[in-house]
């Protein structure tokens, strides 16, 4: 058990007339838990409420899009591509507040409060003809006097829904991409009428909001805005004027909280922090704001806060009342509990890979499920509760492999009563995340390594490392059902002249110190995700010249957008030469000759030491194969990248799901 002392994690707090049970918040984040858009169905409550049951006192689920006033026979398909403007919002049917309700009811059972957040999230509309989201370029149309009277209705009359169907709270969302933020910003204000001028006019649409929702429903809701800590953006503000901002919207008496995150969702800073940030980075902006402000008026910080003792630090120095963790309770909905109980070694911390936020955003599959890169049951908890249970019989399980799959086969299997033993030929758990974990920026992904190997310890899986397993071997442990997670190995282009030069290495072998490099590397690039600016930046740090020879328009393609720009911007912060639209013809001693992605135009470059290839990987599933074929084992599993190699995520729910059906 831990001997930490959180003295004031989960003390209660009394935010206008609502009292948060502790101080641990899931901020509003759209992560698109409904299976039915647009609604509130079983699977968007059965995610949220995890975390209020696992002991998160602020619920604050995911935002209303509200909706905004299109010209007649404005077309559809205006929504997507510029920010999710609507004709219609969910929360103007029936059925959405009946889903709500129920939401509401669920968290309050849990003994949480349930916060709405109000949004306009769109482009279209603006105070001024200025780009509002950097990463799309339409110039908004500029709103007049009846447009602006019909988006401060629409606050109103949502939050009035919000409160019939027992929400706590109402945040109206004045950040980044919102209508709020650019009423907030010079950039994207530059009103000469009674909505625009300085600091203390550019309020004036936010203020109008708030008092337009008091009126509406009175004193028994709290009441508070989400802002941006400091622009980030060429002409924005700066965390000095947002303090002075903020300061005149809380002498209006109409705040009792606001809820601060920095940064912004198209480069770096991205509001929405990877590993490559500092846990809490921003975290003056918070105590900049609790300064300012009334003490009265609860201030709300949010921004990689992963860990409970860092959460507890950043309440104790008075950087904030409330600390913002939303992807703390993805990637564990019961931290908080395990965290009261002293039981910290159960967590599982989140790696701050993005993966659950950046999807969301960009979803690349219909219907869209949450995904945890780390965590199986998030997008699947109506499922896991339906079908997990214990072992009608408890079975000799061999796993082999002690990467993500196999750890949580293991891991679930031993969960539901199995006797479990789990090979692996490496001196430790964890597989690839112990590459990913060398980079500069990644060294979180150890984490989860640290959970699997605490797990392993606490259920009595008996783990067998630096062992070469054979048919012989596993055969030898008379198994009643065996996992085989052997993962993936670097892919080899054969058919490339000279690719077996001396010179030539993997850079998974470079990174685990199997293979060294000259002074000057060329990256041979054919992946589109974080595999190459990893194995680049590692070798910069240790002060090699990088250049990546990638087959794409630009690196890191498959990189969403609330993380790309951090990732592009430590390549040209590490002199990384990027080339793109390129492919690997042939390798000389003395040179490498590539061919255009898209033509047939080759091109000659010289003065390499060393290439180092990044062509993704393939599966190893010989010993499964072998299995198969000698028919000897009852019940035999193929998981993860012994299956296919792709991401983290998709490794962890195969591995979990096994040891759900075994």
């Amino acid at each position: 058990m831990s001997q930490v002392k959180f003295e004031h994690l989960f003390k209660p707090l009394q935010v206008g007339p609502m009292r948060v049970p502790n101080r641990i918040c899931e901020t509003t984040n759209t992560i698109n838990s409904s299976m039915t858009p647009g609604l509130i169905d079983e699977h968007f409550i059965a995610h949220h409420a995890a975390k209020a049951w696992g002991g998160t006192g602020w619920i604050g689920s995911e935002t209303w899009l509200l909706n905004s006033p299109f010209p007649p026979e404005t077309p559809d398909e205006i929504g997507l591509a510029v920010g999710f403007a609507v004709h219609q919002s969910p929360y103007q049917f029936p059925i959405f507040a009946e889903g709500m309700t129920k939401f509401c009811d669920e968290i309050h059972r849990a003994g949480s409060v349930a916060i709405v957040q109000l949004t306009h999230l769109s482009a279209v509309w603006a105070p001024s003809p200025v780009v509002v989201v950097g990463a799309q370029d339409y110039t908004p149309h500029v709103l007049g006097d009846e447009e602006i009277e019909f988006f401060i209705k629409t606050y109103a009359d949502a939050a009035e829904v919000a409160k019939n169907c027992g929400a706590d709270g109402i945040e109206i969302h004045c950040a980044h991409e919102t209508l709020g933020y650019s009423f907030l910003s010079p950039t994207t204000n530059q009103r000469t009428d009674r909505w625009g001028g300085g600091p203390q006019e550019r309020i004036r649409f936010i203020v109008e909001s708030l008092q337009r929702v008091r009126q509406r429903v009175g004193a028994s809701m709290a009441m508070g805005i989400r802002m941006s800590g400091k622009e980030f953006r060429k002409g924005g503000y700066d965390n000095l004027e947002m303090r002075e901002m903020l300061y005149y919207i809380g002498e209006s008496g109409l705040l009792d909280f606001v809820s601060i995150d920095v940064g912004h969702c198209w480069g770096a800073p991205s509001y929405v922090p990877s590993s490559y940030y500092g846990h809490g980075e921003f975290r003056e902006c918070g105590k900049a704001a609790r300064a300012d402000l009334d003490r009265k008026i609860a201030v709300l910080f949010t921004g990689r806060v992963n860990d409970p003792v860092i959460a507890e630090d950043l309440l104790k120095e008075g950087y904030c009342d409330l600390v913002g963790m939303v992807r703390a309770g993805i990637s564990d909905p019961e931290f908080a509990n395990k965290a009261r109980d002293g039981r910290l070694s159960e967590i599982r911390r989140c790696i701050s890979c993005t993966r659950c936020i950046d999807e969301a955003s960009e979803p690349k599959t219909f219907p869209y499920k949450p995904t945890c890169s780390i965590n199986p049951m998030i997008g699947h908890e109506v499922r896991w509760k339906q079908q997990y249970r214990p072992a009608d019989k408890a079975k000799r399980v061999v796993v082999v492999g002690g990467g993500l799959a196999g750890c949580e086969a293991a891991r679930v299997a031993a969960m539901r009563g199995h006797q479990v033993t789990l090979l692996e030929q490496g001196k430790r758990l964890g597989g690839q995340l112990l590459i990913a974990a060398a980079v500069p920026g990644r060294d979180d992904f150890e984490d989860q390594v640290y959970f699997e190997e605490n797990e392993m310890t606490r259920l009595g899986v008996d783990v067998q490392l630096a062992t070469n397993t054979d048919l012989a071997a596993i055969k030898a442990l008379s198994p009643e059902a065996v996992v085989i997670a052997t993962g993936s190995i670097p892919r080899m282009p054969r058919e490339i002249p000279g690719i077996d030069l001396p010179h030539v290495v993997q850079g998974w072998d470079v990174m685990q110190g199997k293979a060294a490099t000259g002074n000057r590397v060329a990256v041979i690039s054919e992946e589109d995700y974080y595999e190459t600016p990893c194995v680049a930046e590692f070798l910069t740090e240790r002060g090699k010249h990088v250049e990546v020879f990638h087959k794409s328009v630009h690196l890191g393609s498959e990189i969403a957008r609330y993380s790309v720009g951090m990732v592009l911007s430590r390549m040209e912060s590490c002199g990384v030469i990027v080339h793109p639209n390129l492919l690997l013809k042939e390798v000389r001693l003395d040179s490498i000759e590539l061919v255009s992605s898209f033509g047939v135009r080759t091109y000659r470059k010289e003065g390499f030491d060393s290439i180092v290839l990044v062509y993704g990987s393939v599966p190893q599933h010989d010993l499964y194969d072998q299995l198969k074929a000698d028919g000897s084992v009852p019940q035999l599993y193929l998981a993860g990248s012994a299956w296919l190699p792709r991401f983290m995520a998709e490794a962890a729910q195969h591995g979990a799901s096994v040891g759900l059906v075994i």
